[in-house]
């Protein structure tokens, strides 16, 4: 089945520089508690770069364990090493994952031909699902749309995180690719947008802290009504990006007593006193939504 809805891209929160399992049971809890039934584990929200294999393989099992049967949970396991992120996706699927969250390779640059090729050889070893993950302003190279439109025809890659925020592009990719295709929203300011030009969902950041609100803007075809309500909360999901995702995220968890510590892993770091001070009136203006 191809991904639809809102998934939430979990946040590994830590203590003492382990990793908080009872926060993050907590945080899983809070989210299904409120409509949230679909994850993905170890994207960059959860600052996949700092944590290892074993860790992140052990949160994909506790998130498992604790979200239960009626949970969809989606793995990331791409890297720059075509051969590294095969076998790191054979371990995510022998430890339970259902389907794989997949970036565009970065730092190494690859031409648009070495990025079907990349995808192609990891869709044809991994036997579950796989969403591409397009995110330029994380790891310079962009999918293009050719490149996109070949490879929706391989068969177990069944869509893409399209993290851009560029909408045209995004309705480029929904008009030109089989209408069973998934297209889900990697940018949270224009997610509704999206899914109004046909997208079938979006893997969000903003979903840790106002669940319940996204779950219902997303449950039914996006009518002018709940755009306005998304469009109200912008103030809200910008607080979010004020610094480097998930500084902001991890700390709102924090001030709603989701999560105990803020903590980040180096080279992150946790908001400056000014910027938590803007976080939290953010909260408190927008309450409503949370």
């Amino acid at each position: 089945m191809n991904p639809t809805g809102v998934y939430t891209a979990l946040v590994t929160p830590f203590k003492n520089g382990q990793v908080d399992e009872t926060s993050l049971v907590n945080l899983v809890k809070q989210q299904m508690k409120n409509g949230i039934k679909k994850f993905v584990v170890n994207g960059t929200t959860a600052e996949s770069p700092t944590l290892s294999h074993e860790e992140s393989l052990a949160i994909l099992k506790l998130v498992t364990l604790t979200a239960g049967s009626e949970a969809t949970i989606m793995f990331g396991s791409g890297s720059n090493n075509t051969r590294k992120t095969i076998e790191f996706s054979l371990k995510a699927v022998a430890a339970g994952a259902k389907s794989l969250l997949v970036v565009v390779p970065y730092y190494n640059k690859p031409p648009q031909q070495g990025l079907f090729e990349h995808f192609k050889t990891i869709g044809e070893e991994v036997s579950v699902p796989i969403l591409l993950y397009n995110v330029p302003g994380r790891t310079i190279t962009s999918l293009e749309l050719d490149t996109i439109q070949r490879l929706s025809k391989i068969k177990n890659i069944v869509g893409i995180k399209e993290a851009t925020g560029n909408l045209e592009f995004g309705s480029q990719i929904i008009n030109s690719c089989e209408k069973s295709w998934s297209v889900l929203s990697g940018d949270d300011e224009t997610c509704l947008d999206l899914q109004k030009a046909g997208g079938k969902g979006v893997i969000s950041v903003c979903s840790h802290i106002m669940p319940k609100k996204m779950s219902e803007w997303f449950a039914q075809p996006v009518e002018q009504a709940q755009l306005d309500d998304f469009h109200a909360a912008r103030e809200l999901i910008r607080s979010l990006y004020i610094t480097s995702n998930p500084i902001p995220v991890k700390a709102a968890l924090q001030i709603l007593g989701v999560i105990e510590q803020d903590e980040m892993r180096l080279p992150l770091c946790r908001l400056t006193a000014e910027q938590k001070k803007q976080l939290e009136s953010a909260l408190k203006k927008f309450e409503k939504y949370l």
